[in-house]
């Protein structure tokens, strides 16, 4: 983070003293008011990059301080920084209607508190893989450095707003990950690609959904006469699994979604009907200027196969048209997918093609055959930087591991 200048708002100068000795170890300037009186006047004056200021204040508290900070057009281009020891959802979200950028709990250490807001103030996406394989789980020594976990990947926002895409066996990992981080009062949304078992069936083992206080949206394709909170609902049925829904401890809503866009805690989210049996999902996710696409799983046919689709192709290409990460379905080389036609899922030489005719700045490729080890997901890697390279493309290409965080 560069150098920048902070105004600190607190009315108890024990916290007024250790924020500002952290932001000034960290070689950022400083400036502090024990009175959001004070405050609301001098900010203009003093101009800072950031103000960091709590709720509970005499005189004027901390909402009605920034609400009035952000009516002044002069300090459009100033951060503010909500820091309370209030943890309640309804706090939060009041705050950023009256024109925060994020909120900070107390108490909080000093590596804690330079952290959050570092990630508050580069407002980036942090894209988290916690499985990358298809069909099956795959464990053992076969996937060691890949991971052997089916589709799950997370994307975490600035104002603390998280999205899942998918239910594989990965959702167990970042299941573990957020009990392990303490989170409380837990809201996200999970959006499903399709309900085939190696995108759903990790759902149960997902923690926080049985937590009373947290909340979820299950968000997915219909499949004709199934709703998705009745694909959920039966794959839990007590013939197949012992816990049903109506265990979830936390308030869980579903939704159900086909071609359309959502607009959701500051994001853009479009989706798109992909080429595999069934209604299977896209999504595309724009926030702050960057975007990532989520296809799987998906069939690009061969040019000369009689179900190629050349329009379908080319609306793809531009569902994901310049996107800064395109994760998608990768599952065969070329040579395997001559066995595999029809299965619903491609093959190197059309992710590549697609990626570079879409001007992709990051191909991720994803969604690997259980038959596959490690060596051949490098193989794999390998060949379609070979394929980009030989179409002349700009698009790099990564084969990420479970457990690889990227930020946007």
């Amino acid at each position: 983070m560069k150098k920048l200048l902070f105004y600190l708002v607190d009315d108890d100068p024990m916290i007024l003293k250790l924020f500002s000795a952290a932001l000034k170890d960290a070689g950022h300037d400083v400036k502090t008011a024990t009175s959001s009186v004070l405050a609301l006047e001098e900010i203009p004056e003093v101009n800072p990059d950031c103000v960091l200021t709590d709720i509970l204040m005499p005189e004027l508290d901390g909402l009605e301080l920034c609400r009035k900070l952000r009516e002044n057009r002069d300090l459009s281009h100033m951060r503010i920084i909500v820091v309370s020891a209030k943890s309640y959802e309804f706090d939060k979200k009041r705050s950023v209607q009256f024109g925060a950028d994020g909120y900070i709990i107390k108490p909080i250490d000093k590596d804690g508190l330079l952290s959050q807001i570092d990630k508050i103030l580069s407002d980036k996406i942090e894209m988290a893989f916690w499985g990358v394989r298809g069909t099956l789980p795959v464990p053992g020594g076969k996937s060691i450095r890949y991971g052997g976990n089916t589709s799950c990947v997370s994307l975490s926002f600035k104002n603390g707003g998280l999205f899942i895409f998918d239910a594989g066996s990965g959702i167990k990992e970042l299941s573990n990950h957020l009990m392990a981080s303490g989170a409380r009062r837990l809201e996200a949304k999970i959006f499903i690609s399709h309900p085939h078992w190696d995108h759903i069936n990790a759902l149960p083992f997902f923690t926080p959904l049985f937590i009373p206080g947290n909340e979820f949206e299950i968000l997915g394709a219909t499949q004709g006469d199934l709703t998705v909170r009745e694909m959920i609902s039966n794959q839990m049925d007590g013939v197949y699994f012992p816990v049903t829904i109506r265990e979830f401890g936390s308030r869980v809503y579903f939704r159900d979604l086909r071609g359309e866009t959502l607009k959701i805690n500051g994001a853009t989210i479009e989706t798109m009907l992909l080429s595999h049996p069934g209604y299977c999902l896209g999504y595309r996710i724009n926030y702050n200027g960057k975007s990532v696409c989520y296809i799987t799983d998906n069939e690009l046919f061969l040019p000369d196969n009689d179900s190629h689709n050349a329009r379908y192709v080319d609306m793809l290409a531009q569902f994901v048209g310049n996107a800064d990460a395109l994760i998608t379905d990768t599952t065969y080389t070329d040579e395997e997918y001559k066995t595999k036609v029809g299965w619903g899922h491609s093959c190197i030489s059309q992710v590549a093609q697609l990626a570079h005719v879409a001007k992709v700045k990051t191909l991720y490729i994803f969604h690997h055959d259980p038959d596959q080890d490690d060596n051949a997901i490098d193989r794999k890697l390998e060949m379609t930087r070979e394929k980009l390279e030989k179409l002349g493309s700009d698009t790099q290409c990564l084969a990420p591991a479970e457990g690889d965080k990227v930020f946007l």
